[in-house]
């Protein structure tokens, strides 16, 4: 679920970004707001809980909301990193936050974000749990786990972009396993097939409404160019752009994603219509031939999905129940307990021992 390199920087986000949105919005006659190890299976324990930490951490949602609150206003582009960084966590070793582990300098044997697959994960994501993290650690000690924290921001991130709110249930410990190796076959790629994507998502005991439901995280956040070049230019190396992409998106896009070279910082909104806002417009969308990536698009062309992405377009609430519903069985994948596989880790980048 592609979204921005760590490394471009706020001033060149923000310019080019807006930038491009407007040329999109423009072109599509909408009003620009821009100024504005493997899991083979869902695994819930039955300690899990949403009143985990009554006792031992009772404010912890309080402070952890002041975080995210407060990087929703300065640092927007921290709600989509933080969602899609949860995404990422839960689809390799479960969710266990083993993706904020560095790796250790000198070892041959990188850690999960150091992978190349993650290698364009925002840094805004990464600071907002770490932010947070040290937050509850200076009222609640060795008590909260990392991956609970993180899990409880990117809820926070959803219903501040306007999306639902939902009881995060919790209990995870940190995972002791982070591996770089472990990645590529565990994160749906910008041109993953639907064949690809239900194993993938069928493998974790996702069902395939789970995966258009998930996919709809997609209504925020933004893609580089180098994810959907090959649309524009050369689809499945016909050289010819790719016929389920309205033509006046394929301007748009062209006009800023040259089919060689071109500004790395340019991005583009995965929703195109919306792009601010947690809503169910991404499913529309895709009817309409504006899906951004050819993993999207592919969704509303598979008859096994395309049902799903027609209802969804049509009910909001629907979208927003079943949203809230697919994050917490997401969100139960892998859970780690105390002992041999968890640790509650202080530093949220390096093992306890």
């Amino acid at each position: 679920m592609p979204v921005l390199s760590s490394s471009s920087s706020s001033s060149s986000f923000v310019f080019f970004t807006c930038l491009l949105i407007i040329i999109l919005l423009t072109t599509l006659h909408y009003p620009s707001n821009c100024l504005a190890k493997d899991t083979n299976a869902t695994r819930r324990h039955s300690q899990a809980s949403v009143d985990y930490y009554a006792t031992s951490c009772p404010q912890l949602e309080q402070l952890i909301g002041s975080v995210t609150s407060q990087r929703f206003k300065e640092e927007p582009v921290s709600g989509p990193a933080t969602i899609r960084l949860f995404f990422h966590d839960c689809f390799v070793e479960g969710c266990d936050a083993s993706i904020l582990i560095s790796s250790k300098p000198g070892s041959k044997q990188l850690a999960e974000k150091d992978a190349e697959d993650n290698k364009d994960l925002r840094a805004e994501g990464f600071e907002t749990v770490m932010k947070a993290k040290a937050l509850v650690e200076s009222k609640c000690s060795g008590v909260v786990s990392c991956a609970d924290i993180l899990a409880i921001a990117a809820r926070d991130f959803v219903h501040l972009a306007g999306g639902p709110y939902y009881q995060v249930k919790k209990g995870r410990w940190d995972g002791k396993i982070s591996m770089a190796s472990r990645v590529a076959s565990n994160i749906p790629r910008a041109n993953s097939t639907v064949d690809e994507l239900l194993k993938l998502f069928g493998s974790k005991g996702l069902t395939t409404e789970d995966l258009v439901v998930l996919s709809g995280a997609h209504t925020i956040g933004f893609a580089h160019c180098q994810n959907f070049v090959s649309r524009l230019y050369n689809y499945h190396g016909t050289k010819q752009s790719d016929p389920a992409i309205d033509p006046r998106l394929l301007k748009a896009l062209t006009m800023s994603c040259p089919r060689y070279g071109g500004n790395a910082d340019i991005v583009a909104p995965f929703d195109v219509t919306t792009p601010f806002s947690f809503d169910h417009a991404y499913y529309g969308n895709l009817e309409a031939k504006l899906g951004l990536l050819a993993t999207d698009q592919a969704l509303f062309l598979d008859p096994r999905t395309k049902p799903v992405v027609q209802a969804l377009a049509k009910d909001k609430n629907k979208f927003f129940q079943a949203f809230a519903a697919a994050m917490e069985k997401m969100g139960s994948m892998g859970v780690k307990r105390g002992g041999k596989h968890g640790e509650k880790r202080k530093d949220c980048t390096m093992h306890v021992s």
